[in-house]
């Protein structure tokens, strides 16, 4: 079974280099005047909410397989993920009041979360 946790861990490593490479810099070079904001806005929760549930698949599999790297990468790319996604709000709102300081360090977070959840991943492949 521990082809499904190369699978799942692949997969998430292709979402993050796909958003990273191609998404994001089409998004801000095209979409002009503040139309990025709702679509980034609509993107970012679905992103980090798809990357926890496959961190937490990755860590049922892992776990079944009694792959226990697979399984502490799974955990914490989960775990990541899912704080990833619950600190949009308060970015999103650091935002729309005009807190510039407060918004780029929880940009700064969500960011490296990303790279824990890319890095448990590469774990795993590469294991």
């Amino acid at each position: 079974m521990k082809t499904i946790s190369y699978f799942l861990a692949g997969v998430s490593i292709g979402i993050i280099v796909f958003q990273s490479a191609f998404v994001a810099p089409i998004v801000f070079k095209q979409l002009k005047d503040g139309a990025s904001g709702p679509f980034l806005r609509a993107l970012f929760p679905r992103f980090f909410a798809a990357l926890a549930v496959l961190g937490i698949g990755l860590a049922i599999d892992a776990w079944l397989s009694t792959f226990m790297i697979g399984w502490v990468a799974g955990l914490a790319a989960f775990a990541a993920g899912a704080m990833a996604y619950l600190i949009i709000p308060a970015t999103n709102k650091a935002r729309d009041q005009g807190h510039a300081g407060k918004f780029k360090r929880l940009h700064t977070v969500s960011v490296l979360l990303m790279l824990i959840i890319a890095g448990a991943n590469l774990v795993v492949v590469f294991n």
